[in-house]
């Protein structure tokens, strides 16, 4: 009997705004069957820190935040803010 543990990125989603939104699956394996899984959900905000984020989704992050997404996200918090 052989049991293994996975953890893979198995969504990645980007909203309109630029938030990257991305899933992490971890699959518990016996014997080449899957016995378990679990899910945990992450967002990034653009032009947020990337210290300790899968490659993947840095990739994917790369692509995203242009210099003109990452200034229009600022700007809509700062117009959220400064309504609130």
């Amino acid at each position: 009997m052989s049991i293994t543990k996975s953890t893979t990125i198995d969504q990645i989603t980007v909203t309109e705004n630029g938030i990257v939104l991305y899933r992490e699956a971890t699959r518990i394996m016996e014997d080449g069957n899957q016995i378990s899984q679990t899910y945990h959900r992450n967002s990034l905000t653009p032009g947020q820190d990337l210290t300790g984020i899968p490659a993947n989704v840095v990739a994917h992050c790369n692509v995203a935040w242009t210099a003109e997404v990452i200034a229009a996200y600022q700007a809509q918090v700062a117009a959220q803010q400064a309504g609130a």
